[in-house]
């Protein structure tokens, strides 16, 4: 008999900024690594003879609990990876909502009839699942290895295991980021002991512990899950600079002089960039909820992401949505080849600031112009923490 630890990847960047990661290879965030020295903790004096990840960046991350501590290699294989989701990888959950609600609810049931183009079915992620947590085990048998896969992968080998195939896994949990689920695997019977244990995390890192989607997938949490569309700089000038304006006021008053002509020089020469992605505008639903501006070119031979303009409307802040700026922010800059994110933040703004930091960003330096900015930057490249 193999014992057979199945443990899902820590926090990762899909978690926070709510968007779709199957197969694209997101980053672990800050409480993500917390997770993780969560998890090394718990299996510090567990014997473990083998460890295999799926080979991503947020699998083999987390697998950083067990292996280096015990000894021993990483192996890695694509058996164990998420549910591939084609085209729909990358982008927002709330533009499915949007623009692809049917499938999303075949998505969110597990449906025998969904499929995205260059995507897999969950049947194809049963079969995948289960064949190699089998070869694995006959690889090690007496043994007891770890397995680092993906949440939905997870729940598809659970459902195999009982024999419910898709469509009939609505009845099954959800795992919490480093939850464990433990199996015994005699030939080709598998069995499990016990799943989706997140014991191990105090609740205020817990991942689940600040979402409700587990807990009603049409329930309130679509509204917290935004869309993005571009911002047309001739017909939508106005919703710019008033952004721009209330931001600037709130920050610095309105005794300091507002420049709105320049703000709208500067959004024009990043919009010409690209009239896609340059300036978006943050939707909620029907609702505008921010503005995103973001320079191409500026600081691209540093490898620098700059964002010069990060806004939420007033009804729209203090709701947890903010982070999914910066997400979509990521999202743009990486496959350009840029490893760090800057802005730049007023010294005095203490909320925005905390956000920031919150997130992931540093201090780097300062820059004085009519008012005194702090330079923030924030690493997005692929490299662990130690």
């Amino acid at each position: 008999m193999t014992k057979v630890y199945i443990i899902r990847h820590a926090e990762a960047e899909g978690n926070l900024y709510r968007r779709v990661h199957g197969w694209y290879n997101s980053l672990i965030t800050d409480n993500g690594y917390r997770q993780i020295a969560a998890l090394r903790g718990r299996f510090a004096d567990v014997q473990i003879d083998a460890v295999y990840s799926s080979d991503l960046f947020r699998t083999m991350t987390t697998a950083t609990a067990i292996y280096p501590s015990h000894g021993m290699e990483l192996h890695t294989t694509p058996a164990l990876r998420e549910i591939g989701v084609g085209e729909w990888e990358d982008r927002p959950w709330g533009e499915l909502e949007r623009h692809d609600a049917m499938r999303l609810i075949r998505f969110n049931h597990a449906s025998p009839e969904f499929q995205v183009a260059g995507g897999e079915t969950f049947g194809q992620v049963q079969e995948r699942m289960k064949g190699a947590v089998l070869d694995i085990a006959a690889r090690h048998p007496g043994q007891t290895v770890a397995l680092f896969s993906h949440g939905s992968a997870i729940r598809c080998l659970q459902g195999a295991i009982r024999g419910l195939g898709p469509g009939e896994m609505d009845g099954l949990g959800h795992s919490d980021n480093t939850g464990v689920t433990c199996l015994e695997v005699e030939g080709d019977q598998i069995s499990i002991v016990y799943e989706n244990d997140n014991s191990h995390l105090p609740e205020e890192i817990s991942t689940l512990a600040r979402q409700k989607w587990w807990k009603s997938r049409e329930g309130s949490i679509a509204d917290a899950n935004m869309w993005f569309r571009p911002l047309d700089l001739e017909r939508e000038e106005h919703l710019y600079l008033e952004a721009r304006h209330d931001a600037w006021v709130d920050i610095h008053g309105s005794q300091v002089p507002f420049d709105g002509a320049g703000f709208c020089r500067d959004a024009a020469a990043c919009w010409v960039q690209d009239k896609k992605k340059a300036l978006t505008v943050a939707m909620q639903r029907d609702e505008v909820a921010g503005v995103l501006q973001l320079d191409l070119a500026r600081f691209a031979d540093q490898e620098i992401g700059y964002i010069p303009f990060v806004y939420m409307t007033p009804q729209h802040r203090k709701r947890g949505l903010g982070v999914q700026l910066i997400g979509q922010a990521v999202s743009v800059f990486r496959p350009l080849g840029r490893t760090r994110l800057r802005l730049r933040c007023a010294p005095e703004n203490a909320v925005a600031q905390r956000f920031y930091k919150k997130y992931g960003f540093e201090k780097v330096g300062e820059e004085q112009g009519s008012v005194k900015l702090d330079i923030l930057e924030k690493y997005i490249g692929y490299e662990t923490k130690d």
